[in-house]
Parts: C-alpha cells; structure tokens; sequence
C-alpha cells in the first residue's frame, strides 16, 4: 500500500472508519435483501418441483438465506477491514527486516 495511503488514514481516523462503517451497513441491508430474493426464488422452483412440506421449507430458508448472508457477509467485512484503515497496520510477513548499518 502506498505511503500516501497510510497516512491518510492517520490524519482522518475517524471520518474513514464512519464512511466504512455505514458503507458497510449498506452493503449488508442489500446482501439481506438479495438473499431474502434468493430464498423466494428457492422456494419457487421447490413448489414447482412438487408439494412443499414444512421441513423441506424450513431448511431451504434457513440454509439459503445463511448461506448468502455468510457467504456476502464475510466478503463485505473483507471490503470494510480494507476501507476502514485496519489492514494499514498489518506488515508483509515474508517482509525482511533492514540489517542495521556496520559501524566503520
């Protein structure tokens, strides 16, 4: 990440980190929202596939709508680390340290 970047993040803190956060609230009202859809949707082809018994529904809602709200969900909290500064901190493991100059 460029320097410019990270301290960007430094001197606004606080605006970064609320414009992440409701950004972050948006995504998920739309992830909800989808996967409210999807559920629908689900539903819709079971029912045409033949008579809907309460169990059958019960766990096409439920392993629907969780599987879309886990599986955006993490990807919107990935975006949010990113977009609220708390990935500026982390340093390249595989980045080697600086020998310290010999004295002469």
């Amino acid at each position: 990440m460029s320097e410019s970047l990270i301290i960007q993040h430094k001197e606004t803190p606080v605006a970064g980190k609320r414009d992440a956060t409701l950004e972050f609230r948006r995504m998920m009202k739309w992830i909800i929202i989808i996967a409210v859809v999807m559920v629908a949707a689900a539903l819709t082809f079971e029912a045409s596939q033949g008579p809907l018994y309460v169990h059958m529904v019960v766990a096409t809602i439920l392993g629907v709508f969780f599987s879309m709200v886990l599986g955006c969900g993490l990807f919107a909290l990935a975006f949010f680390s990113d977009k609220s500064g708390h990935d500026d901190v982390v340093r390249d493991t595989t980045e080697r340290p600086k020998d310290p100059p010999e004295p002469s």
